[in-house]
């Protein structure tokens, strides 16, 4: 069968209702994926495509916009379906509608990923690995935060780097970081929170009524200033938007520092996807923080 023959009867049969194509409209905003607004049968669906091996990576997507909804804190598109053939990859969502914020709509987004970091698990990392854009993002479950960030976060990025080519010096550097980071962490309580994981601008928006909408999530739990630092990173965000985080959930003293260790993370996600002067950017960053320890 082709492609779009197995989208059309995997929606059909994870909604329990008879789903035929009548329209497949692209949907632009992505550099990793295809995405489509699907319709037919007086329904609409967003669905995404991509090479098969990415069924995996698009399982996870699933899983983590599952947990999300799961906590009722903040809206998300609602997984349908996900699957793949010899063709591609694919996983199908609720088809959202969306406009421009309202007055209020950025401080409720502030408000709304407050509450998600209320919502807390035993340990940190998930029950799954996920991915960070195209790159793998190992979730094992850890009790110390510090080890987690070691091993699964800036460890795994620099041994990338390393592979790629990164420069010795950004390298050295970021050996001693790997072990003295956790002085950065004293006393500034770390729980285990329920994480968007990569919360950029691209990946919030608003709903025809102005509700917030999160999407496209590498979810994982892990101290809640990984999100927040993120959303400061390629800016996007409001002042309306940290007034009402912080009024929520007030940020403890050291968060401008630390922001820089969470923010190295996705740095060196981006020199390893792209190279180029994100190596200096990373190699910077981590000198600023070496010099805070």
């Amino acid at each position: 069968m082709s492609l779009w023959a197995d989208i059309e009867r995997s929606i059909a049969e994870a909604t329990a209702a008879p789903f035929h194509i009548e329209s497949r409209t692209p949907v632009g905003g992505g550099c990793i994926n295809a995405a489509f607004r699907v319709a037919g049968s007086g329904r609409a669906y967003f669905v995404k495509t991509s090479a098969p091996h990415t069924a995996d990576a698009f399982a996870a997507e699933a899983a983590g916009l599952a947990e999300i909804a799961r906590s009722q804190t903040v809206r998300v598109p609602q997984p349908v379906c996900h699957g793949s053939n010899s063709e591609a990859g694919w996983l199908a969502l609720e088809f959202i509608d969306f406009g421009s914020a309202r007055r209020d709509s950025s401080g409720a987004l502030g408000q709304a990923l407050a509450a998600m970091h209320r919502v807390t698990a035993p340990r940190f990392g998930w029950q799954r690995d996920n991915a960070i854009g195209a790159t793998p993002q190992p979730n094992t479950p850890c009790e110390d935060w510090a080890e987690f960030w070691r091993e699964h976060r800036l460890g795994f990025q620099l041994a990338l780097a390393e592979h790629n080519g990164a420069p010795k010096s950004l390298l050295a550097k970021g050996e001693r970081l790997l072990r003295d980071f956790p002085a950065l962490l004293a006393g500034c309580g770390v729980e285990a929170a329920l994480l968007h994981g990569d919360l950029w601008g691209g990946n919030a928006g608003f709903d025809r009524a102005g509700t917030p909408v999160i999407y496209d999530p590498a979810v994982y739990y892990g101290h809640r200033e990984a999100d927040l630092a993120m959303t400061e990173l390629f800016g996007g965000f409001n002042r309306d938007f940290y007034a009402a985080y912080r009024e929520a959930f007030p940020l403890a003293v050291g968060y401008d520092v630390r922001k820089q260790l969470y923010n190295l993370y996705h740095i060196l996600n981006h020199y390893n996807l792209f190279g180029g002067g994100y190596a200096r950017q990373a190699e910077t960053t981590i000198e600023c923080l070496l010099a805070e320890i």
